[in-house]
């Protein structure tokens, strides 16, 4: 989530080479966050290959953002 809160929009393969994970792996993160409603997905084609591209929904933004929050409180709780 962290990726695509700071990029509008990433391919798969970008996903994959930045976080160092397999497409098998990578895919079921993906078709988790995406039942979830978290990210959204555009396909498209380049040329004649395939391209499909990743996006963080507004639900998405929205938990993360809490996310951030809890790990945040949970820091200033350590101090």
């Amino acid at each position: 989530m962290s990726a695509l809160a700071v990029n509008n929009r990433l391919e798969f393969n970008s996903l994959k080479e930045y976080l160092d994970v397999t497409d098998g792996n990578l895919a079921s993160h993906l078709k988790a966050l995406e039942k979830e409603k978290f990210i959204g997905m555009e396909k498209s084609f380049v040329g004649r290959k395939p391209n499909t591209r990743y996006f963080m929904t507004q639900a998405g933004k929205n938990a993360f953002n809490d996310h951030l929050k809890v790990l945040e409180k949970l820091i200033k709780s350590q101090k």
